[in-house]
């Protein structure tokens, strides 16, 4: 699994607020030119204070300074007598509101790095939970990856699992309502389950079927589980001669099908409910089925990544980017997918994973490399 690394800084959703306290020191000028006897040391004082969460410590004392020096050419300007009463109480005032403003930024300072060491805890705990992927597998190339959210702290319910098995290479790409441990419970369950009738079951209706009846079971020996408690997923069993997959999708985002320069949407043609929820449908497990030309390559992904706005709250819309001409390298098409999520978002509000799987051109050096010995994970 690899974390996609992207730049980006400031806010998403307020990048106006950097520029406050530039503005209130061009109000109190604008104030004072025009109505002389308004006191502007009110506002002057505000600029260090605004400045204290947004800029570092020196930013924020120099706006202080800044703030001081204009308030001492606006009274020299008024009056050659500049140590007034007055004056002496407003600069006493900036100064001790920048010292307070420089304190403040100290510890607005130390909760962001806590929150920074939370998110890498968690994204490091992710990490561990998530099994390792295989690069080549019989023809095919995969390829993962995996972006914490930037405003959250907690371990997300992100999933995605990769087994080579006699039935073909089988695939899970799920997600889990909600976050903290009782996500990670959930986590564990599927993929512990996945693993061990990916292997075993010949049929993806019996392997979903089997996930299912665990998920349920978890949540029926919890007393702290919520009903509601669900997890999205799809199944992809790509059929051993690669020619074609199978899809069994349980209300997640529709794959993509990136092939030739277009990008076909594979939406069920008839929706289930989520895994955790089967027990309110019946027993049936429908399949979707879906060539796969060489070169083609299946992308799967989470709600983390349809669901980034841009700030004007427009969803991003994977299928423009990936329509194109596109080298038929899984890792490739993530790329230029989530280059194209950070140009549209700064800040992902959730967890966003991907994989992708390519079959190889029948003439790759690369195509018969041998599958490992046992499942990834």
């Amino acid at each position: 699994m690899e974390r996609y690394q992207h730049e980006g800084g400031g806010s998403r959703k307020l990048p106006w607020a950097r520029c406050l306290p530039a503005a209130v020191l061009l109000v109190a000028l604008v104030v004072d030119l025009v109505w002389p006897p308004f006191n502007t040391f009110p506002l002057l004082a505000t600029v260090s204070l605004i400045a204290a969460p947004m800029f570092s410590l020196a930013w924020t004392v120099g706006s202080g300074a800044i703030a001081c020096l204009v308030g001492w050419l606006l009274s020299f300007r008024e009056s050659q007598e500049v140590l007034t009463r007055a004056n002496v109480i407003g600069f006493t005032t900036l100064i001790t509101l920048t010292v307070v403003a420089g304190f403040l930024n100290r510890m607005f300072a130390r909760e962001r790095e806590q929150l920074r060491t939370s998110r890498q805890v968690a994204e490091a705990v992710q990490r561990a939970v998530l099994p390792t992927t295989p690069d080549r597998v019989r023809g095919l190339a995969v390829a993962t990856r995996y972006q914490a959210a930037q405003e959250e702290a907690l371990i997300g319910g992100d999933l995605y699992a990769v087994h080579d098995t006699p039935h073909g290479l089988r695939m899970v790409m799920g997600d889990v309502r909600g976050k903290g441990m009782q996500a990670v419970r959930l986590v564990n369950t599927l993929l512990g389950a996945f693993h061990a009738v990916a292997l075993r079951l010949p049929d993806l209706p019996a392997v979903v079927q089997a996930v299912e009846a665990q998920v349920q079971d978890v949540k029926a020996r919890q007393d702290d589980a919520p009903y509601e408690d669900f997890v999205t997923a799809v199944f992809v069993e790509i059929l051993p001669d690669r020619s074609a997959l199978r899809m069994a999708n349980r209300g997640h985002p529709a794959p993509l099908l990136v092939h030739a320069g277009e990008v076909t949407v594979l939406e069920p043609e008839e929706p289930s409910l989520p895994l955790g929820l089967g027990d309110l449908a019946g027993p049936a497990v429908p399949v979707d089925r879906c060539e796969l030309p060489p070169g083609a390559t299946l992308v799967m992904f989470t709600d983390g990544i349809i669901e980034a706005r841009d700030r004007d709250g427009v969803f991003f819309d994977p299928v423009p980017p990936l329509t194109g001409p596109l080298p038929a390298d899984p890792g490739a098409v993530l790329d230029t997918m989530l280059t194209a999520l950070f140009r549209h978002t700064k800040d992902l509000e959730d967890d966003a994973a991907a994989l992708a799987v390519t079959r190889l051109p029948d003439d790759d050096p690369n195509e018969n490399t041998p599958a490992p010995p046992r499942a990834a994970g």
